[in-house]
């Protein structure tokens, strides 16, 4: 039998999230619009997409938005260019013909760009499924599980649920996402179920050393120069316990190097022996900073980034701020070596 007709079958036995509730949501809709955040990643795209996959399947009208373009080095995941702009490709009035929101991989205002004000202001029901630790309030009905590796893994719970099978590419599209967000099954929060999901996924179509290639061996050299610069630029402090650097608006114009570039670059610091907090503070080209926190200590990023409105997880979180970089970086610096001391 071909694997892609072989329904994934689930081994998570904790149930944090109430599944014939949000089964019988999904049900209830005709029409979805499937949203996601800004600098999406592969888990944000893949669960976006799969999610729609899956809702199409059961004969809803799906539209996926997002504000944001998709990042050149992720096409391959939307290879039908499905995903469409929020207010470039789609307009509100559009959005308000469905019945339902599913908001994806996110639980902050801060992340919906330009997509947020809608989301304020629009009546229709709303939901959330995530696997972030943080959360604010955005009016919807939250299904959420903190101790899922990824959001790609609640997408493949619901799959296991409703009985649908995968097909290839939504295998792809949630292997990527778990993969991913896993350091490629390095990071903690790597378990043996995370294995045994990725074995179901490779079952399903996956292909784990293409999509490696896809991912981390098809770099511009746009990315390689921006690397140089991230990497000539990195101070450490506390004894070598906190390492930080950071990328100016200027750098994508002098490297050649996309806003997406800066993709995972914060972990090349967490291989410098010693390290147990690393930042990365991004300005970013639409104007403000981007601060990335990752731990492999007791420190709680999501607690950090929740100083400046921010949020994620224990040991990986980011925030957006205003403020210019040396002032930006001064402020969580003094924030980050007061939790260390």
């Amino acid at each position: 039998m071909d694997p892609a007709a072989v329904p994934a079958r689930s081994s998570v036995s904790a149930e944090p999230i109430d599944w014939a509730r949000l089964i019988g949501r999904l049900q209830q809709a005709r029409r979805v619009v499937v949203v996601t955040h800004v600098r999406p990643d592969c888990d944000a795209l893949g669960s976006s997409l799969a999610l729609g996959s899956l809702l199409e399947r059961m004969g809803k009208q799906v539209l996926l938005v997002g504000p944001f373009d998709v990042p050149p080095g992720f096409r391959f995941l939307d290879p039908d260019g499905l995903f469409r702009r929020f207010g470039r490709d789609v307009q509100p009035p559009e959005l308000e013909q469905a019945d339902l929101v599913v908001i994806v991989d996110t639980s902050a205002w801060a992340q919906l760009g330009e997509a947020a004000q809608w989301i304020r202001t629009t009546r229709m029901p709303k939901i959330v499924l995530d696997h972030h630790l943080s959360s604010e309030d955005l009016g919807a009905e939250e299904f959420k599980d903190p101790t899922a590796e990824a959001t790609g893994r609640l997408v493949y719970e619901l799959a296991c649920r409703w009985g649908i099978p995968l097909d290839r590419m939504s295998a792809v599209q949630l292997f990527a996402a778990v993969a991913t967000d896993t350091g490629w099954f390095r990071f903690s929060s790597t378990r043996a179920d995370t294995y045994r999901l990725a074995a179901a996924l490779a079952d399903a179509g996956a292909v784990p050393d293409r999509l490696y290639q896809q991912l981390y061996e098809n770099d511009t050299i746009g990315r390689l120069r921006l690397t140089g610069q991230v990497l000539t630029r990195a101070e450490t402090d506390l004894n070598g316990r906190l390492i930080y650097s950071w990328i100016e608006r200027s750098d994508f114009g002098t490297t050649g190097a996309l806003p997406s570039d800066t993709e995972d670059l914060i972990n090349m610091l967490m291989t410098v022996a010693g390290v147990e907090v690393a930042l990365m503070f991004i300005e970013l080209v639409s104007g403000g900073l981007k601060v990335s926190f990752r731990s492999r200590t007791h420190l709680d990023c999501s607690q950090l980034a929740g100083l400046f409105g921010g949020g994620g997880h224990r040991q990986a979180a980011g925030a957006y701020l205003a403020d210019p970089l040396p002032i930006a970086r001064q402020k969580v610096l003094d924030a980050v070596r007061a939790a260390m001391q």
